[in-house]
């Protein structure tokens, strides 16, 4: 920190009795109250030096005398405390005074106040209002910890520090000290988070021959600003071109400190969604979750909360489960918000599609290229892929929801693309979980509902399961034994085929095919030589895939159909 000091003479003001005076041989002639403080001064050195007190002076000596009694100039309206004023009047005796970032803001606007410029006494030394002046341009600016001190202290006196420029040079000094400090230092530990040691070395050679300082990260330390700076400084970082992910990484600080606090938690909400960066993962989608968590609670404008779903649903492929399960406060009943999660997804694949059709203009070069990066990567499974998994498991959990309407569940399952659910074996659980749940929907939601599962995506396993699944429509389970009587069929017929056998079949369907161009509810075979299946539309696929036994299977289904006749 930097310091100044002026002056020469020793302090000899004290106290008596709550009143404050100065030793000397000559008797007072001033008595000003700042305050509940009074002071008893002289003339000669305080009206030399302050203006206003000249003119207060010369307006007291022109009325009339009422009583031989020294009369009192009462600094009704004097900006900040009796410690300013006293640094004042000490500057005028000439009494040696210490300046630094935590009092020269006050300093300057009582100097300011009294009337402490050069007007007083052209040509003479400069007076308190220039020195400070200097010290402020040249020692306090051009230390980026002096100047977020002085920053703070603007508290105090907002209207003086706006009208004097102090506040804005302030939050300049500040923004040009972030865009100028090394950031390097920090760029690799954005993905696993903030350290609260962290400190970072700056460096200062201004006209005050100051040493280099040590500090928490810039980040950490605007966390103690009030909210109208906070949003000022933040504004004007970004401004400087800051990397988006420092930004992101300093709100993240902020919000995690000031949004506990329930009574301001709406007001800094909608100020950190306002200041968050644009870039894709600049913020961290968890920290975006968690916001949206937050804003389902407060009073916070709709627009706000389409904002962040927008930034979450960028990046959606990095959120989990939990932080997804967003809770709901309205009329609905429902516990969590599962519209915003289908609005995420949306997003997530708007913005994934143009950039397979490489059409987003609006995005940056590095933006496009690590998307496609992630989508081609061969060590983790496609982005599309994750995001199906990803909204099959949330569904698992929200279906246990007694207020979840069969049109929610729907809307947000049809919202991923069928090519990306490689398996529809957890969208079965949570369809399934569904049913045991909201056991009383009618028969009608019931065929919505599992009309989205695909019987042909399902695994052995899920589909003995389903087919003994007494909440499932008749239509589902009959799908799904034509599916495994299908594989089964397919599996025997390929071990068994002879080439001879090849031959003949294959000529058989060359005959059939004309006849049966127009049935395209089944799909089509075509045996290669080899032995193997080139699917076309045909009817044939369904004689290949029939058991050599039909009677059994259809014994079977007749049977079911029985059972479960009272469901249908």
């Amino acid at each position: 920190m930097k310091f100044m000091e002026l002056g020469f003479r020793p302090d000899t003001f004290y106290t008596v009795e709550a009143v404050r005076s100065v030793s000397s041989d000559l008797q007072n002639d001033l008595i000003i109250q700042v305050k509940s403080t009074k002071y008893l001064l002289h003339k000669f050195p305080m009206l030399s030096k302050c203006l206003r007190l000249k003119n207060l002076v010369s307006s007291q000596s022109q009325e009339p005398e009422t009583s031989q009694d020294q009369k009192v100039i009462q600094l009704l309206d004097f900006p900040g405390e009796t410690e300013a004023f006293e640094l004042c009047a000490k500057f005028c005796y000439g009494i040696t005074i210490t300046l630094s970032a935590h009092n020269v803001v006050s300093v300057r606007c009582a100097a300011e106040y009294l009337g402490m410029t050069e007007e007083v006494e052209p040509g003479e030394t400069e007076n308190l209002v220039q020195r400070l002046e200097h010290f402020l341009t040249s020692c306090v600016f051009k230390s980026w910890r002096d100047s977020f001190i002085a920053l703070q202290t603007t508290k105090a006196l907002p209207s003086w520090s706006e009208d004097l420029g102090i506040t804005s040079r302030c939050i300049e000094a500040i923004a040009n000290g972030v865009n100028a400090s090394p950031n390097d230092d920090f760029s690799n530990q954005m993905e696993t988070g903030l350290s609260r040691n962290r400190s970072r070395r700056r460096r200062d050679e201004s006209l005050c021959n100051g040493k280099a300082e040590n500090s928490r990260w810039w980040g950490e330390d605007l966390a103690d600003l009030d909210l109208d700076l906070y949003k000022r400084t933040m504004m004007a970082i970004t401004n400087k071109n800051v990397s988006p992910r420092l930004i992101g990484n300093a709100l993240r600080i902020y919000a995690s400190k000031w949004l506990p606090n329930i009574e301001e938690c709406s007001p800094v909400l909608e100020s950190v969604i306002s200041l968050l960066p644009t870039e894709r993962s600049a913020v961290p989608c968890s920290f975006l979750l968690q916001l949206l968590k937050t804003v389902n609670v407060m009073n916070v404008s709709p627009t706000s909360k389409m904002e962040l779903a927008v930034k979450a649903g960028n990046q959606l492929d990095k959120a989990t489960v939990s932080e997804l399960l967003i809770p709901l406060s309205d009329k609905s009943g429902m516990l969590y918000d599962v519209d915003v999660v289908t609005m995420m997804v949306k997003q997530f694949l708007s913005q994934i599609r143009p950039i397979r059709a490489q059409h987003r203009r609006s995005r940056s070069e590095e933006e496009i290229q690590e998307i496609r990066e992630s989508l081609s990567s061969s060590s983790s499974p496609p982005l599309l892929v994750k995001v199906a998994k990803l909204v099959d498991s949330y569904l698992q959990e929200v279906a246990r929801d007694v207020n979840l309407t069969v049109s929610n569940f729907v809307e947000l399952a049809e919202s991923i693309p069928d090519v990306s659910r490689i398996s529809h074996d957890d969208l079965y659980k949570a369809i399934d979980i569904y049913l045991q749940v909201h056991q009383k929907i009618d028969k009608t939601e019931r065929k919505r509902l599992c009309r989205i599962l695909d019987c042909k995506k399902l695994s052995v396993e899920a589909s003995k399961s389903a087919a003994q699944n007494q909440l499932l429509p008749l239509r589902v389970i009959v799908q799904i034994l034509f599916v495994e009587q299908a594989r089964a069929a397919i599996a025997t017929t390929t071990n068994n085929i002879t080439k001879n056998e090849t031959t003949v079949l294959r000529r058989s369907f060359t005959t059939r095919r004309e006849e049966e161009e127009e049935d395209d509810g089944v799909e089509r075979v075509e045996i290669k030589p080899n032995g193997g299946f080139h699917s076309t539309p045909s009817r044939f696929m369904a004689l290949c895939t029939m058991p050599r036994q039909p009677k059994k299977m259809f014994c079977k289904l007749l049977s079911i159909s029985r059972s479960l006749s009272q469901r249908i």
